[in-house]
């Protein structure tokens, strides 16, 4: 075998190494930011189950709020929704913009049930009502955290995949659109400076 044939042979086969390497980590970085979505889904999941049984306690002193009541549910609903078509497509744009803003109807649905329950001293004293908006608070700082991470993840992934020479092979691999974050309507007001005034 003459040398040139050697070299040449060497050179084909570390070209195949390392498109074989920019495979396995497309796959690696998408299989994680598809992870830590299922992540969300866990946390989010878990806060419309929790939303039944805090309607359900507040019936029974809110008999005049019963429009609130339904706006919550409605909002649980439509966001189980936008859950579930996330979760069928996590890093889409489409998805991910419904599941926001369905998840913004319900956080702000929640806030008019709190200010409600403001109204009404017996309810917030009940310990299960206590108990049921301490599990809601923790679930929800539990979403924050995940969602920080899915969207961490996210951005490794599209940040790999825009660079050269991976932005060029990338589609051949089945890499299409960038992943999209997840970004709820609050995103603006947690990042502005909070205000005091006297």
């Amino acid at each position: 075998m003459e040398i040139t044939t050697i070299v040449i042979l060497a050179v084909l086969a570390g070209l195949v190494f390392f498109v074989i390497g920019i495979y396995n980590r497309l796959v690696a970085l998408k299989n994680r930011f598809q992870n830590a979505f299922a992540q969300i889904e866990v946390q989010l999941k878990r806060r419309y189950d929790l939303i039944p049984n805090l309607v359900e306690t507040a019936k029974g002193y809110l008999k005049h709020e019963r429009e609130t009541l339904e706006a919550v549910t409605n909002a649980r609903n439509t966001a189980m929704a936008g859950l579930k078509a996330a979760a069928a497509d996590p890093g889409a744009a489409g998805a991910m913009a419904q599941l926001a803003g369905a998840e913004g109807a319900l956080t702000s649905a929640l806030g008019r049930l709190s200010v409600v329950m403001e109204a009404y001293p017996d309810l917030k004293a009940s310990e299960n009502m206590q108990q049921l908006s301490e599990e809601l608070t923790s679930t929800e700082n539990k979403v924050a955290f995940s969602r920080q991470a899915f969207n961490d993840a996210v951005m490794a992934y599209n940040t790999y995949k825009q660079s050269f020479p991976q932005v060029v092979l990338a589609p051949t691999f089945g890499h299409g659109p960038d992943a999209s974050l997840l970004e709820f309507e609050d995103s603006a007001a947690i990042q502005a400076a909070p205000k005091i005034s006297f």
